[in-house]
């Protein structure tokens, strides 16, 4: 495209972003006539010739894509447009292989036996349930055929050069944010190769894209998700001392940070102060192609000019990784979605975090200069973090609408984020967190702390409990000085490592989701079914084991919780926060 139509281009994005001009076709999310747009992709969706849209963008090409594109234009040709379903099944057949071809399995080389941390869990049926959870490890292995780097346009998969953990399920390929706690789980496991070529793989997509995508797919590509890879870093390098792989690779942890201080970030004015934070941004337009049908479709509920802007929303949305929750909605309607007006708390404690850790890195190796500056950058969060997030009267984080200029109230696990990310000021805000948690009454659920206290239909919602959310508040009280805190967290704990432990007694599997309301069941909503692996669901129970595998029980729920022990163990708390 020549140079002044991109600048044209740009210049209407930035009018549609203040609400003004018209709404404008926005790129596609790859330029794939495949996998990201076009009418192959439209007709195949749209006649649902499999029950889930994600398997027809995950299936490898059988001829070369050019070859496929003018055989589709034949046959659309031959039938005025409109294909009959049965020939457009044919065409699919006939062009393109079953998902995962280009996948092999891998049994990682550094996998062991029996990881020392394995030892220190007390409960013989715990530690036995964590010795079969380290053997999924190599169940959830994979590596990438040689074709998918020699002809890529063959694929959506993006090739990565290293081998790599999954989730599982219908999720065959890589994710941001979800490798974080499958690293945690890996290390714990004693298998920091793994880790490091995982790590490889995503700062080798930084070096490419200049960010890391949602996941390992040419779907993904303009869609990040959760900022992490700082802190895997961190993890890797507590682990192994490596810091020759640091020293290789701090440029390019810089250049993510920069992805999301160039494309992501916002000002907030509060108080008469500006304050530079972060949100969710993905200004790409059409259905996403993993969920085209039911992208398509929730457009047809809204104005024709306002579709565009409702699938860069929807994009936005998967980017937080909470796809779909009440969070990002301004009703109980997934099409009033609206994640870019939002400022969320977790997004910015992750960056927090990360500036904090880069200026930590950039000492380690001498360069003072590179270390100030990522530590003046924490200082000016973490002061934009108190004054625009911070509530001191509930006692929490909240995320901050942009078009009101007020505070989303509502409890999500994600209010509690700064304290995870060690990015507050004053020791006093965890006793606070401790009153909002007692407030909200998020302590009488004994399977788990539920995503919303919304029942919206929408997977990151009530009754839904998530790991990773379940590790932000657990940790983040953990790491508290107060011993209330302290035991709120292994109360928590226990809750988590019963109702994971119980259905996996049951059913043999581990889950993305559980359901706090049905007796820790497997999880539901949203727009797939519920998931079996589960790469982070694994990682954190490890995580929980190795911190507390000398208390943490796995017999009947306690008498002691039933009476409600956590209001027990708060009581001298909330005594003396009333006095």
């Amino acid at each position: 495209m020549h140079g002044k139509t991109w600048v044209l281009r740009l210049l209407l994005l930035l009018l549609q972003g203040l609400g003004l001009g018209s709404q404008e076709a926005l790129p596609p999310p790859c330029e794939s006539q495949i996998y990201c747009h076009g009418q192959l992709l439209h007709q195949v969706q749209m006649a649902k010739l499999f029950q889930d849209d994600k398997q027809f963008v995950d299936m490898p090409l059988s001829v070369a894509p050019e070859q496929v594109l003018s055989n589709f234009q034949d046959l659309r040709r031959a039938h005025n447009s409109s294909i009959p379903r049965q020939l457009l099944q044919d065409f699919v057949n006939s062009h393109f292989r079953d998902r995962s071809q280009e996948l092999d399995p891998w049994t990682p080389a550094d996998w062991k036996d029996s990881p020392q941390f394995l030892k220190n869990i007390s409960d013989a049926k715990l530690r036995a349930w964590a010795g079969e959870l380290h053997q999924l490890w190599k169940k959830l292995g994979k590596k990438m055929k040689p074709e998918v780097s020699s002809h890529p346009d063959w694929f959506s998969l993006i090739y990565s050069k290293h081998p790599f953990v999954v989730p599982g399920g219908r999720f065959l390929e890589f994710y941001y944010w979800d490798s974080y706690w499958v690293m945690e789980g890996l290390l714990l496991s004693e298998m920091p190769g793994t880790v490091k070529g995982m790590l490889q793989n995503f700062l080798d997509l930084v070096n490419t894209y200049g960010h890391i995508p949602n996941g390992g797919r040419v779907y993904y590509l303009q869609r990040s998700q959760p900022p992490l890879l700082t802190l895997m870093m961190d993890r890797y390098l507590t682990h192994t001392n490596d810091i020759a792989f640091l020293r290789e690779n701090i440029e390019t942890l810089a250049l993510e940070l920069n992805f999301w201080a160039e494309k992501r970030s916002i000002n907030v004015s509060v108080g008469g102060k500006s304050h530079t934070l972060n949100r969710y941004y993905v200004p790409y337009g059409g259905p996403r192609p993993e969920s085209y049908s039911k992208d398509a479709e929730l457009a047809d509920t809204v104005p024709e000019g306002a579709r565009e802007a409702l699938w860069a929303e929807l994009k936005a949305g998967a980017e937080s990784g909470w796809d779909f929750s009440s969070r990002w909605l301004s009703s109980g309607q997934l099409s009033s979605i609206r994640t870019s007006k939002l400022v969320p708390v977790d997004l910015n404690s992750f960056l927090c975090q990360a500036e904090g850790l880069l200026g930590n890195f950039y000492s380690r190796l001498g360069n003072e200069a590179q270390a100030a500056k990522y530590r003046t950058l924490r200082a000016q969060r973490l002061a934009a973090l108190e004054a625009v997030l911070w509530d001191s009267e509930k006692g929490a984080w909240f995320d901050h609408d942009l078009e009101s200029g007020r505070k989303n109230s509502k409890f999500y696990p994600s209010n509690l984020t700064p304290l995870w990310a060690g990015c507050f000021s004053d020791p006093a805000v965890v006793d606070k967190a401790l009153k909002y948690l007692e407030d909200t009454q998020i302590l009488i659920f004994k399977h788990g702390i539920p995503t919303s206290l919304q029942n919206s239909g929408q997977q990151w919602d009530f009754p839904n409990a998530w790991a990773p959310l379940q590790d932000l508040v657990i940790r983040g009280l953990a790491k508290s000085s107060s011993p209330r805190a302290q035991e709120v967290a292994f109360q928590l704990a226990q809750n988590w490592i019963r109702t994971n432990f119980d259905v996996y007694s049951k059913t043999s599997a581990m889950y993305e989701k559980y359901d706090v309301n049905s007796g820790g069941q497997p999880g539901g909503g949203g727009e797939y079914e519920v998931q079996e692996g589960f790469g982070w669901t694994n990682g954190v129970v490890l995580m929980l084991l190795d911190r507390y595998g000398n208390r943490l029980t796995s017999g009947a729920w306690l008498a002691l919780w039933e009476s409600h022990c956590l209001a027990v163990a708060l009581l001298p708390h909330l005594l003396l926060w009333w006095w």
